[in-house]
């Protein structure tokens, strides 16, 4: 059942500001409990659907906590949804109102910790009030209580940690980088508490859609056959600042810049994650690969230079590994200014170790910079056979292990930079049709990574790191130290 209506009445009702919140009890309709909210935690939750088939933030926040359903799923952008700020707030308002028992579980412990962290900053913050500020009574990383009996309690994505407590709420952020199997042993947690016999339990399970055969795809099915509703909104609902929007159209257009032009539509328009299609745009990839700068087949073992290292450049080289079946490739690129520019390549197989880490060490040692590779797998094993060469130290290399969080991120900046236009190589004809033929599903799916692209996405992901201080130009403060004599301003008092 997916959920698409927003109360005409409501959003009526509260732009002509006719419902107060009522003091002296709690909220009892969907306008008491927004203008409770924003009286008390001093937030506007966007209450009007911009986008046919989605709702408001403010629906999904309202059914869940009067337990309209038992079991809730929110679909939402990448970000720019608030999921997670508006997970912590509902979380909060549970405890003060309801006085209940509210569990937070992640997708990983850092996530965990992030919603518990945005609650805590709720109860703290300067536009709580003091009232409600002096009931917390315990306020460590992973737990917090109230005076009123209410606490909530942070857990580690294991199928130990979710076995043990039960609470009256259970709050799931970014499920689709859950296992399914660790979704379903959270779902015994909640449970009717005899202190508090007119609590509903209540479940929400949130996230963005981002794998074909993930979780959030296993949710929406179960949706489907078990009649839970599915809330849908996108960055449309909370830039909508005339009905408590609060994202800026300035912030989306700078990240639609940064995001490659299949993730934007799978993660910020909410598009069903696909593995058909190709991954990266066809014309981006011909214009990366530029002919004028040469031609050149990729010939296995050879080591392909298009430039002469210079003292004054600045260069970053990535590695992915492989011994027998796939290729290790060896990128390097300079990255002076934009765009980066390749100024080397050789891919090999089918070689000892010492060989292959070899070739890559003599790289290192010929062009110097940044280098970093994958270690993930035998990376592990092979980071500390790579030799350093003098000049440099160990921070110059780095190794990257792959999860399949900063992997998929890793991977989608890249891509959104060949579609900026920012890497220029010559058609390595090999490396070339690597990426004009990879789908979705090798990029985010279970199809093996081609090779060059791991290679060139683990030299993008060094970009914050490869550029020089001197290549960045100083702001100019002329001006500012002539006015008034040379004398600041600002007084220290």
């Amino acid at each position: 059942m997916v959920v698409t209506t927003t109360n005409a009445k409501f959003v009526e009702d509260l732009e002509k500001k006719k419902v107060p919140w009522i003091l002296g009890r709690w909220p009892q309709t969907n306008e008491e409990l927004w203008m409770f909210v924003r009286t008390v935690w001093g937030v506007e939750i966007p209450y009007r659907a911009v986008c046919p088939n989605h709702v408001s933030p403010f629906q999904a926040f309202a059914d869940a906590y009067f337990a309209r359903h038992p079991v809730a799923i929110w679909e939402g952008s990448r970000g720019f949804s608030g999921k997670t700020f508006t997970l912590g707030l509902l979380a909060c308002t549970e405890m003060l109102t309801l006085k209940c028992f509210v569990t937070i579980l992640g997708g990983s412990a850092e996530q965990s910790l992030r919603v518990h962290e945005a609650m805590q900053q709720f109860l703290d913050s300067d536009a709580t009030p003091a009232s409600v500020k002096n009931m917390v009574d315990i306020m460590t990383r992973f737990d917090t209580r109230l005076s009123n009996g209410a606490k909530a309690r942070t857990l580690m994505a294991s199928q130990k940690s979710v076995r043990g407590p039960h609470p009256q709420r259970l709050r799931l952020d970014e499920v689709d980088e859950m296992d399914y199997e660790l979704f379903k042993a959270a779902q015994g947690q909640p449970m009717r508490s005899k202190r508090l016999p007119n609590v509903e339990t209540q479940t929400v399970a949130s996230s963005t859609h981002q794998y074909p055969d993930g979780t959030m795809t296993k949710l929406k099915q179960d949706a489907k056959e078990k009649g839970w509703p599915l809330y849908r909104w996108c960055y449309k609902e909370t830039s909508d600042m005339a009905h408590g929007g609060w994202l800026s159209p300035k912030e989306v257009a700078r990240k639609r810049k940064e995001i490659s032009k299949e993730m934007w539509k799978m993660e910020y328009d909410l598009l069903e994650p696909s593995f058909e299609g190709r991954a990266i745009d066809p014309d981006s990839v011909s214009a990366m690969f530029d002919t004028a700068l040469g031609i050149y087949r990729g010939v296995p073992m050879k080591n392909h230079e298009f430039a002469e290292p210079r003292r004054d450049r600045d260069y970053i080289t990535g590695v992915d590994w492989a011994s027998a079946q796939d290729w290790t490739v060896v990128w390097t690129w300079d990255v002076t200014k934009l765009p980066w520019v390749c100024v080397a390549f050789q891919r090999c197989q089918k070689l000892p170790w010492p060989i292959i880490i070899k070739f890559a060490s003599m790289r290192l040692a010929r062009w110097g910079g940044k280098f970093i590779h994958d270690a993930t797998g035998i990376g592990g094993v092979v980071k500390d056979m790579i030799d350093i060469p003098s000049g440099m130290t160990p921070r110059d290399v780095k190794d990257e292990v792959l999860s399949q969080k900063n992997r998929m991120n890793m991977l989608s900046e890249y891509v959104a930079a060949i579609e900026r236009g920012d890497l220029r190589c010559p058609r390595v004809i090999w490396a070339y049709d690597e990426h004009r033929f990879a789908t979705n599903e090798h990029l985010y799916g279970r199809l093996h990574l081609p090779d060059s692209i791991c290679a060139g996405a683990l030299a993008w992901s060094m970009r914050k790191k490869g550029l020089r201080q001197s290549q960045i130009a100083a702001p100019d403060i002329s001006d500012a130290t002539k006015r008034d004599g040379g004398v600041s301003p600002w007084k220290l008092v």
